[in-house]
C-alpha cells in the first residue's frame, strides 16, 4: 500500500527528484536504502487549490506542454495551471456540471458547454468561439480531441457521439435501443471509442465511419469514462459494476476494485501503460498493475478525484471536487 501526503502549490512545485536523491542518501547511510526503495512509498502529493472558495474542479486536460485545463462547476471560467500556478480564464457563460473537456494540438481547450447547447474553443490569451449544436437542449458529458484535432463529445439528447472539425458536425447515430453514451476516447489511428451507460456497451466508430457495440460481459456494469493505451486497447470503467477492464480482439478482461463501492470515476493511461482512475467513495486513486489492482489513498480524507490526466512526462493529474487539482510527480507513479 501506498501512503500519502501533501505539497499544497502555492508556487513552482519543490525539486521532487533533489528530495527522492537526498532520502535515498540518507537510507544509504542508514543501511535501509534498499528496503526503502522497494518497500511502502512516502507519497508526495502537490495540491493547487482553486482560486475562489465555491470553486468546484470536474474535469482536466494536459496539453503537449505539460499545462492543465480545468472546467469549473457552475463558473463562467476555466482554469489552467501553467508555470506552478493556477489562473481563471473567462469563457463567456456560466456552465453546470461541465464534464468534458480536450486540448488541441495548439495547447487550446475545446469543452461541451450543455447550457448553450454548444461546443466552445478556448485559447490560452482568452480568445473564445463557440459552434452551436442546433437543438433546443443538449446533455454532454466527455469530450476528447483526435490526433487530427478532430473534437469527439457524448450528445446524449442527439443520441449519437459527435465529431466537429472545421465547424462542421457530424452525429453517429447509436443504433442500441438503450444507449446514454457518457465515455469518448480517441486511438493514434483515429478510432473513436466510447461508452453507452445505459446500453452497458463499448462503441466503436472505425476511421470509415462504420460502427459496431460489444456489450459487458458483467450485466448492468454501467461503463462510463474510456481511455485508449498505446496498443490500442480502449479501458472501461464499470460505475455500478466497481470494475476497470479492456477489450482487445472481441474479448473482454476485468478487474474487480477490491473497495466496495467506491464510485469509480475518470481513466487515464500513463505513458508507461498503466490505466490510473479515481474512487470517490474511497477518497483514493487506483491503478491496475501486473494485472491487480492497486489502491492509493490520497492524503486528504475528505478528497474526491471526479477525472484523472496523465502527462506526458508520466505525472498523473486528478480534478478534486473538494477544491482542488492535485497531482502525483512522475518519480513516484511510475513505482
Amino acid at each position: 500500500m501506498i501512503h500519502a501526503s501533501i505539497h499544497r502549490q502555492a508556487g513552482a512545485a519543490l525539486p521532487i527528484v533533489y528530495r527522492l536523491l537526498v532520502l535515498g542518501l540518507l537510507g544509504v547511510l542508514l543501511g535501509w536504502g534498499v528496503r526503502w526503495w522497494r518497500g511502502p512509498i512516502q507519497l508526495q502529493v502537490v495540491e493547487y487549490p482553486m482560486p475562489e472558495k465555491l470553486d468546484i474542479p470536474t474535469a482536466l486536460a494536459v496539453a503537449k506542454d505539460g499545462a492543465v485545463w480545468v472546467t469549473i462547476d457552475s463558473s463562467d471560467a476555466l482554469g489552467l495551471i501553467r508555470d506552478g500556478k493556477l489562473a481563471r480564464i473567462s469563457k463567456g457563460t456560466r456552465n453546470v456540471e461541465p464534464m468534458g473537456i480536450g486540448v488541441d494540438s495548439a495547447g487550446d481547450a475545446w469543452i461541451a458547454d450543455s447550457p448553450a447547447a454548444a461546443i466552445k474553443h478556448v485559447t490560452r490569451a482568452g480568445a473564445v468561439s463557440s459552434v452551436p449544436l442546433g437543438t433546443a437542449i443538449a446533455r454532454l458529458t466527455r469530450l476528447a480531441v483526435g490526433p487530427d484535432d478532430a473534437v469527439w463529445f457524448a450528445e446524449s439528447t442527439a443520441y449519437s457521439i459527435t465529431r466537429l472539425k472545421g465547424g462542421q458536425l457530424r452525429r453517429h447515430e447509436i443504433q442500441s435501443v438503450r444507449g446514454s453514451p457518457f465515455g469518448v476516447a480517441v486511438a493514434a489511428d483515429g478510432t473513436v471509442w466510447a461508452s453507452l451507460q445505459a446500453g452497458n456497451a463499448l462503441l466503436r466508430i472505425a476511421p470509415d465511419g462504420k460502427t459496431a457495440e460489444f456489450e459487458l460481459p458483467t450485466r448492468a456494469a454501467s461503463p462510463t469514462d474510456v481511455a485508449v493505451d498505446a496498443a490500442g486497447r480502449p479501458w472501461f470503467i464499470e460505475f455500478r459494476g466497481n470494475k476497470v477492464g479492456y477489450l482487445e480482439d472481441g474479448r473482454f478482461t476485468e478487474y474487480a476494485v477490491p473497495q466496495a463501492s467506491a464510485a469509480l470515476s475518470g481513466l487515464a493511461i500513463a505513458p508507461d501503460g498503466t490505466p490510473w482512475f479515481g474512487l470517490i467513495k474511497a477518497n483514493a486513486l487506483g491503478r491496475v498493475r501486473g494485472g491487480k489492482v492497486e489502491i492509493l489513498p490520497l492524503p486528504r480524507k475528505t478528497a474526491r478525484p471526479f477525472t484523472v490526466a496523465a502527462d506526458s512526462a508520466g505525472n498523473i493529474w486528478y480534478a478534486d471536487i473538494t477544491g482542488f487539482v492535485g497531482m502525483v510527480p512522475a518519480a513516484l507513479a511510475a513505482r
